[in-house]
């Protein structure tokens, strides 16, 4: 069973940074896809960036493209996301999540099988 849990979360200023956590269990995330999207109140779920470990590539999100990074730990089966120059626009719950697939990865939420609780982000100006 796929299991992700976030953290990390915080209020920060403007330009400010945050590295949120997310901890897999169940299943080693060398083998999966790994996104990391957010939802701001009112808006819809949003790829952030995502990770295909076929080929190493990340993809972005324009929004957030030469700001947010994705990193992982082996060792500890971790996925990071390294948020930089944080804008007030980027506040949002912050969701990792998982897939399967070592092809490729995707920005399209319907694509992964599973999700952590997910952990809030407020920027503040």
């Amino acid at each position: 069973e796929v299991q992700l849990v976030e953290s990390g979360g915080g209020l920060v200023q403007a330009g400010g940074s945050l590295r949120l956590s997310c901890a897999a269990s169940g299943f080693t995330v060398d083998d999966y896809a790994i996104g990391w999207f957010r939802q701001a109140p009112g808006k819809e779920r949003e790829g952030v960036l995502c990770l295909s470990r076929g080929d190493g590539t990340t993809y972005y999100a324009d929004s957030v493209k030469g700001r947010f990074t994705i990193s992982i730990d082996n060792a500890k089966n971790t996925v990071y996301l390294q948020m930089n120059s944080l804008k007030p626009e980027d506040t949002a719950v912050y969701y990792c999540a998982a897939v399967q697939d070592g092809s490729t990865c995707r920005l399209r939420p319907s694509w992964y099988a599973g999700w952590g609780q997910g952990t809030q982000v407020t920027v503040s100006s």
